[in-house]
């Protein structure tokens, strides 16, 4: 019936699920199937596959296209890629993605369907070179992962709301303060006292203490959001601080924050935020018998380093790797999820979270994530 690789297959269709063959493949790849095989992985599968030439215009789509967002293969080709994405994921799309890489690439992004709503589709995105014509197309590999985020943000907003609780006392406990000296100014007023304008500044000094730590605890109790767009890392771990000074006090313990420079990085403030307090919450719980923790910030090549260093017990070498999976705790009250839901989320802005321990004492958790990028590539049509 057809010929593959040079052998005769003599292959026939029983039906349309089962597939007789004379005698199997020398080896079962699926470069090595033959073609009607082929079509039916490409007809059934759970991912599609996409072809687009250098100004993002698509010249292939597999036909798992229709099951997975509905559309049939003839109204997507000669389509521009990017006008599927949702406005938000195309500008985060530009400005991370780079068209020269030698490497794959990865990002989550909405897709729109047939009936025009948005769904997440994870994609690993790699460059097809043609030498002789100095050309080059994008091959994507997609498939819908809508069902494992939404249980993500699931857990994301449970372990916001656990965060939260869990930094109320001493957010109650620094507001109590405030409250107390303001309480002794307006008995000392209504007493007739003088200096009345020296007391009404310290009175506003009190006052913007208390909503500065309540606007922090408030911040991390919000829905979760992913709205990206550069932010500051020092501004950022500013707010962050206001907030775990609370906690910080209780245990005794100095926040010192270095910065190198104040660099720039492309993310959701809310998640980076959540980031940021998580592994600084970590850090106190860890460190009973009080210190420092030492929050450092540099540059190093195209990445900007956070790293979170404190003087607990630190992590044992053994169980480095297991920290990061979700359930898997130390702590008797622990959930196990502060971590891994951490990791997503660095994860998810193209970074990594690399954990290690101290020689002398502690751990360290330093978050990666790339410095603002620059495209000059792929985008509307330029090249």
């Amino acid at each position: 019936m057809g010929l593959h690789n040079g052998a005769k297959l003599n292959l026939t269709k029983a039906d349309k699920e089962i597939f007789v063959l004379d005698y199997p493949p020398k080896q079962f790849m699926l470069s090595s199937l033959p073609s009607p095989i082929v079509d039916w992985i490409e007809d059934h599968g759970f991912d599609f596959i996409t072809v687009s030439d250098r100004q993002g215009k698509i010249i292939y789509i597999s036909s798992s296209i229709e099951k997975v967002l509905g559309y049939h293969t003839e109204e997507l080709v000669g389509e521009e890629v990017l006008s599927y994405f949702s406005p938000n994921d195309r500008d985060d799309f530009l400005t991370i993605f780079d068209p020269k890489a030698t490497y794959r690439q990865r990002f989550s992004l909405h897709i729109r369907n047939a009936i025009g709503k948005y769904i997440w589709v994870d994609a690993v995105i790699s460059t097809i070179v043609i030498k002789d014509k100095e050309d080059y197309f994008f091959i994507a590999l997609s498939k819908d992962i809508t069902d494992k985020k939404e249980a993500e943000e699931m857990l994301i907003r449970s372990e916001k709301m656990s965060v939260a609780g869990q930094l109320a006392a001493g957010v109650a406990h620094e507001i109590r303060n405030p409250l107390t000296s303001l309480k002794g100014f307006v008995d000392l007023l209504q007493a007739g006292m003088d200096r009345k304008d020296e007391y009404y500044k310290i009175m506003v000094e009190e006052i913007d203490k208390i909503e500065s730590i309540s606007s922090e605890l408030l911040f991390i109790s919000k829905p979760l959001t992913d709205n990206r767009s550069d932010q500051l890392v020092y501004d950022m771990l500013e707010d962050v601080l206001t907030l775990m000074n609370t906690q910080a006090k209780t245990y005794n313990i100095q926040l010192n924050l270095q910065i190198e420079e104040n660099l720039t990085v492309y993310c959701d403030r809310s998640q980076m935020k959540q980031v940021f307090i998580n592994l600084i919450k970590n850090a106190i719980e860890e460190m009973k018998d009080g210190g420092v923790i030492t929050i450092n910030v540099r540059s190093n090549g195209n990445r900007c380093v956070i790293a979170v260093i404190d003087e607990g017990p630190g992590i044992p070498e053994h169980l480095i790797h297991k920290v990061k999976e979700p359930f898997f705790t130390t702590k008797k009250e622990g959930t196990g999820l502060g971590l891994m839901i951490t990791n997503k989320i660095i994860s998810n802005h193209q970074g990594e979270l690399v954990i290690r321990r101290n020689e002398v004492k502690g751990s360290t958790f330093e978050v990666r994530l790339p410095l603002v990028a620059k495209i000059t590539d792929y985008h509307h049509g330029q090249t």
